[in-house]
């Protein structure tokens, strides 16, 4: 089965991507990975290396970060995975799907030249 590409309109509707360039946002697309996830599965799990960033284009995921005992819920157009890439450290919390969710990821390469520096110190 190929693999789906997110497209420009869903990346812009991003509130951390809503101001790149347009042709940014195309090369940005065919780089992100499209996916659907069922209620239940986690995508990411604390602890474990970081080497995607991942934006959520549809449903909601549940965030968990064991140190705190802390939860928290992401939505449509929240975003996560940012940490472990742009500090280079393991996996801060656990992401899993609490409804389906349609997902988008990139891997660490298409971070850096892209997104990394929107994540700079200013």
């Amino acid at each position: 089965m190929p693999r789906a590409s997110a497209t420009q309109h869903e990346l812009a509707r991003l509130e951390l991507l809503a101001g790149l360039p347009g042709e940014t946002l195309v090369k940005l697309a065919k780089q992100m990975e499209r996916e659907e996830v069922a209620a239940g599965t986690t995508i990411v799990r604390e602890g474990e290396p970081g080497d995607r960033f991942y934006a959520l284009f549809a449903g909601m995921l549940s965030v968990s970060w064991s140190a705190m005992g802390r939860r928290d819920v992401l939505r449509p157009g929240d975003y996560f995975g940012e940490v472990a890439l742009a500090m280079d450290v393991p996996r801060t919390a656990t992401v899993t799907a609490i409804t389906p969710a349609v997902i988008a990821s990139c891997d660490r390469a298409t971070f850096d030249e892209f997104l990394r520096p929107l994540f700079a110190d200013d």
